[in-house]
């Protein structure tokens, strides 16, 4: 078995760590400082590195042990490495974590998430050996700026840090959140997904947490909730700037504690589970308007993945397009799909995609149903001016200016589906439900020719 090395200037740290990990059957050494820990490692029996980001009463920013993070991965690139850090150099932590430190632990540590960090970790160690690949989750790609995203992804997917994903709807956030976890040490865990922007406040706890038999009316028996179902796997949180006052404090506790209460029960439960977060939202306009904790936003965006628009990647219109036609061929029972001619692979490259990739399989999906000819041409695509070149529409009594752009995007979208709440939803990331309940509160009607009242 590989070894883990403990490296910490303070000898009641080293004697700590050593006794938890070799009375759980690991092997362990110990080093007191930065040449220790180097000759251990050049030595080529170590497995995990467990370091301390400080090495001298003077100095308590994180730089001595940024200066040894960066020597071991230099002796050995591949080599797991958790900071140990007092908040005085978490910030230091965080930033190399995006440099590929596997994960950091704040002192005073937890016992039993420093073995769980440990077992995850020497276990993806030795799945590497044995020559495991990366699993892009047939996400296609081509341009820069998603390599970058899709690199710093997988880079962060061994550790256990909260993981939040940024970027516009349709773009690939949840994609990209399944990357993370196919390429995690949880990989073999449970992948629990739950959309937290379309609960409604009084279903989010029990959604959530989970409720004891009569709990609430109607609750006849147990219900396990969203993060005991994700427990030694990964829960993905969509829509997570939607997320109510209420819902994020209720939110935060568990993520600070990593414990719970089922509703209707006094008992604390600890649960293991990783969690990934998604929004469109604009967190940092969001935290300054108050809408959003900053507390829970730091949290959760431990590293934060911003995934472009696809109308500022080109470069991976044409590649995804052919692969979406050749799934939907298939899903047909045909052999190939028919190719794209020029004036398609033109309008393709001129259109906008406001609706980014979601809006593009759209289209490629609309394409073979209706081709009737060897090949798809532009006016098989059904590519419509984007919603932003249209004229605007009426202001809206009675809302104020947030809400009132809140309902012009609701019916624009209504509007481009033909008025079928589900292609809406889906084109505004919502659930239907969540659609449903935001046209009430805003008074919209499902009719055509929705005016501005």
């Amino acid at each position: 078995m590989a070894e883990i090395l403990v490296v910490d200037d303070q000898a009641h740290v080293r004697k700590a760590l050593e006794l938890l990990f070799s009375v759980r059957g690991f092997d362990v050494r110990t080093a007191a400082g930065p040449e220790e820990a180097l000759a251990a490692v050049r030595g080529g029996s170590v497995g995990l590195v467990f370091q301390d980001m400080n090495f001298s009463e003077a100095t308590t920013t994180g730089e001595e042990g940024a200066a040894l993070f960066r020597a071991l991965r230099a002796a050995d690139p591949g080599l797991p490495i958790v900071l140990m850090t007092a908040w005085t150099s978490l910030e230091m932590a965080v930033a190399l974590v995006k440099e590929g430190a596997a994960d950091y632990i704040a002192k005073p540590w937890d016992d039993e998430a420093l073995l769980r960090t440990a077992r995850n970790l020497l276990a993806a160690r030795a799945s590497e050996a044995d020559g495991g690949e990366v699993d892009l989750c047939g996400l296609v790609y081509e341009s820069a700026r998603m390599k970058s995203v899709v690199d710093l992804a997988v880079k962060v997917a061994r550790s256990d840090v909260s993981v939040l994903v940024t970027g516009p709807n349709g773009a690939g956030k949840e994609k990209i959140a399944e990357i993370v976890q196919a390429n995690s040490p949880r990989r073999e865990g449970p992948w629990v997904k739950v959309n937290v922007g379309a609960l409604p406040d009084e279903l989010l706890e029990a959604e959530l947490f989970g409720a004891e038999a009569g709990a609430f009316t109607g609750a006849k028996r147990l219900r396990l909730g969203r993060f005991e179902a994700a427990d030694g796997g990964t829960l993905f949180l969509d829509e997570i700037g939607n997320l109510s006052p209420a819902g994020q404090a209720k939110l935060l506790r568990v993520l600070q504690t990593g414990e719970l209460q089922r509703l209707g029960s006094s008992q604390t439960r600890r649960v293991d589970a990783r969690v990934i977060a998604a929004t469109n939202v604009d967190m940092r306009e969001a935290i300054g308007a108050g809408r959003f904790r900053e507390d829970l936003y730091y949290r959760l965006a431990v590293i934060e993945l911003a995934v472009p628009p696809l109308a500022e990647r080109p470069e991976d219109v044409l590649p995804l397009a052919r692969s979406f036609l050749q799934r939907f061929a298939a899903e047909q029972g045909q052999d190939a799909a028919p190719p794209l001619d020029e004036g398609a692979v033109e309008a393709l490259l001129a259109h906008p995609w406001p609706g980014n990739v979601r809006e593009l399989s759209n289209a490629m999906r609309r394409a073979l149903l209706v081709c009737e000819r060897g090949c798809i041409g532009a006016s098989e695509l059904g590519l419509k001016p984007p919603i932003s070149s249209r004229p605007p529409r009426p202001s809206a009594p009675g809302l104020d200016a947030e809400s009132a752009a809140e309902k012009a995007r609701i019916e624009d979208a209504l509007e481009e589906a033909g008025f079928v709440v589900a292609q809406a939803a889906s084109t505004l990331g919502l659930s239907r439900q969540a659609l449903y309940r935001r046209m009430r509160r805003l008074g919209i009607e499902l009719r055509r020719g929705l005016g501005g009242g």
